[in-house]
């Protein structure tokens, strides 16, 4: 029942039982020691008193011997005050007679005494000496019998202030002791089990606990400290999963990462179809985990997947689905939302389906291909178990296919780039062959023609006159020759044009024994490959006409770079009236130039007298004016990529990439 009632109280509450009985004891202690010492103050001040009247009895004495009567009734009613203050005490002052024992006998004993020594000491006659002598000493002796029965009390009374000093020493010590073992029960011992068991938590005993014996505040300090070290035990518990989680989350970033990163390698380093088209089945079906995979492409309606690579595929499984239209089969069936869509095998009937359950698989996950918002093929991924990607996979599938989409975009762009490239140079090789050595064939045949009609007629002179033509033309055509090989030799340096004139002039002056000059002037921009290019050509062209029709000794080349670049190309030859001058087909030179200008954006002006040589001036716009040139290249790859895969056939002895690089 006690340990009940403890167990209700709080601390205040146990402190204060415990403290209240030495509170009340100390408080009686104290008030009976103050009662008796003010008992004993009483005592001593009547026994002064008694004293007083013992020596007020020995003075009237003295004064009754001595004669001197009136002094007497002063002397014997300062007597009888004294007599009646110990009678009725002092209320001013503690001040009174410990009636008790024998102490009220005495004092009537000294009254009565008083009343025979005043008629003996206090009267109008002079006493006999001898008489009061007497008196005074049994009076006298009566006071002192008095005085020491209120001393034996006051030795009774200092007896018990001595045992109650005693008492409240001992109390004194009593309640500290009980204060200490109070202290250390109440507080010390649950502080100590406190700091145990936190000592126990910091050494990673994490099922410490404080055990709670009562339900005072330190009760529920155990409470709480018990609830925060099962709080912490359980994160303890559940931090191991948690890193374990984290790190597979890190792991499965890392590696979609690093997919990422292969993927984006793959194809920035691929220059074929079909390299990218296997490396990449390969690696997305080690990304996914798949048991097989077959990379698809579409043709611009979406009718029909022609496929591109396959892995882990049986080789009957890629025969049969080598080419399939659209609704033939779930892989080929384009997603309505344009999103990943899975594919469980086992749950359709269709004989299309069968060849996949045939082959052993289950599931098939199907990610289209699609390059903005454009669907451009397909990537199926086929299990052996049932699969469902998590929308972390899908995204990262889809990712991965949106960079195989710009990859193929990528390559066939290129391939129309180059197509364009190979057209355009086909173009100029057969513009440049026609416009030299196909006129001088023509010019061969004619003297053929007519070498024939005079054998024919016999006549020697004209043979030898066509000979002659026929050499010469045949010189002509030569030169031609290895002046179209020295074009088509020639290179522009990316960095500046000044060494490529400086080489076509000596390729010109050691071909035709012609002196040159090349002078520069200013410093101005770098001219891009393409426009050095045309101004080369420009230049060459310039100089074969120099070396067909001028018939000059020397020749200049002059480059100005600033404010705008300026060529100019003269010689001393004998010139031409250039005001009669018109582009046609004799002109073939300078036509050719001008078409060149044309395409740069050049102006192109011929200046030229009579017996005073010939300059031509090709000017290139100013910076600021210069835009991009449209070029026959550029013009031929528009019309390429412009093309519809509508018309596309393929052709079944062809491979999916070359047919993919051809058409587009």
């Amino acid at each position: 029942m006690l340990t009940t009632n403890k167990s209700r109280w709080d601390l205040s509450a146990k402190l204060t039982l415990v403290g209240m009985p030495f509170l009340i004891l100390a408080l009686v202690a104290t008030a009976a020691t103050l009662w008796v010492s003010w008992q004993l103050d009483g005592g001593v001040a009547a026994v002064n008193e008694a004293g007083r009247m013992r020596m007020q009895a020995y003075r009237m004495a003295l004064v009754a011997g001595s004669g001197d009567l009136q002094e007497l009734p002063k002397l014997a009613r300062e007597f009888d005050q004294s007599l009646n203050l110990l009678r009725s005490g002092d209320p001013e002052r503690p001040l009174f007679v410990p009636w008790e024992g024998k102490s009220r006998e005495y004092f009537a004993k000294v009254g009565e005494d008083w009343k025979q020594f005043r008629a003996v000491a206090v009267s109008d006659k002079v006493p006999n000496l001898r008489s009061l002598r007497s008196e005074t000493l049994n009076f006298v002796a009566d006071i002192d019998t008095f005085v020491g029965s209120i001393e034996a009390h006051m030795a009774r009374w200092t007896a018990i202030l001595h045992l109650l000093q005693m008492g409240v020493l001992f109390l004194a010590i009593l309640g500290g002791a009980t204060l200490l073992f109070t202290g250390y029960l109440f507080v010390l011992e649950p502080v100590n089990l406190l700091k145990q068991a936190i000592q126990k938590i910091q050494g990673g005993d994490l099922g410490a606990r404080v055990e709670r014996i009562t339900s005072d505040e330190f009760g529920t300090l155990a409470d709480g400290f018990n609830d925060m070290a099962e709080h912490l035990q359980s994160m303890y518990r559940n931090l191991e999963s948690r890193v374990q989680e984290k790190t597979a989350e890190l792991q499965e970033k890392r590696e979609r990462l690093q997919a990422l990163y292969d993927v984006t390698t793959l194809v920035a380093r691929a220059t074929t179809l079909d390299e990218l088209a296997q490396e990449y089945s390969q690696r997305v079906m080690r990304i996914a985990r798949a048991d097989g995979v077959a990379l698809r492409w579409s043709d611009e309606a979406n009718r029909r997947f022609l496929m591109l690579a396959t892995s882990g595929l049986p080789a009957s499984m890629v025969t049969q689905e080598q080419c399939l239209y659209a609704g033939d089969c779930h892989c080929g069936t384009p997603s309505d939302s344009g999103k990943l869509k899975v594919i469980p095998i086992n749950a359709f009937d269709d004989a299309a389906i069968k060849r996949c359950a045939v082959a052993g698989f289950n599931t098939v996950v199907n990610v289209p291909i699609r390059l903005h918002d454009r669907l451009m093929g397909e990537v199926d991924l086929f299990y052996y178990a049932k699969v469902s990607p998590t929308e972390a996979e899908s995204s990262l599938l889809e990712a991965l296919n949106y960079h195989l989409a710009s990859a193929m975009e990528n390559l066939r762009l290129n391939a129309l780039e180059k197509e364009a490239a190979v057209s355009e140079e086909r173009h100029l090789i057969a513009r440049e062959l026609h416009d030299s050595i196909a006129q001088s064939l023509v010019f061969l045949k004619i003297q053929v023609q007519l070498m024939r009609d005079s054998l024919q007629s016999g006549s020697a002179g004209d043979v030898q006159k066509v000979l002659e033509e026929i050499d010469i033309g045949v010189r002509e055509c030569y030169g031609d020759v290895r002046e179209l090989l020295l074009h088509f030799r020639t290179r522009a340096n990316s960095e500046d044009i000044e060494p490529a004139l400086a080489t076509a002039l000596r390729k010109f002056e050691h071909q035709t024994g012609l002196k040159t000059a090349l002078a520069t002037v200013g410093h101005g921009l770098p001219l891009s490959a393409d426009v050095q290019m045309h101004v080369l050509h420009i230049v060459q062209e310039a100089l074969s006409n120099v070396r067909k029709h001028s018939h000059a000794s020397q020749v200049w080349i002059d480059v100005q770079e600033q404010p705008q670049w300026r060529f100019e190309i003269r010689d001393n030859g004998i010139g031409f009236a250039a005001e009669n001058l018109k582009l046609d087909e004799t002109h073939v030179g300078l036509s050719i130039m001008t078409e060149r200008a044309h395409r740069i954006g050049a102006t192109l002006d011929v200046v030229s007298t009579p017996l005073h040589g010939c300059s031509i001036i090709l000017t290139l716009p100013a910076p600021s004016q210069s835009t991009p040139m449209s070029t026959p290249m550029s013009a031929s790859m528009s019309t390429s990529i412009s093309r519809t895969q509508d018309d596309i056939e393929l052709p079944s002895t062809e491979s999916a990439a070359d047919t993919y690089l051809e058409h587009g």
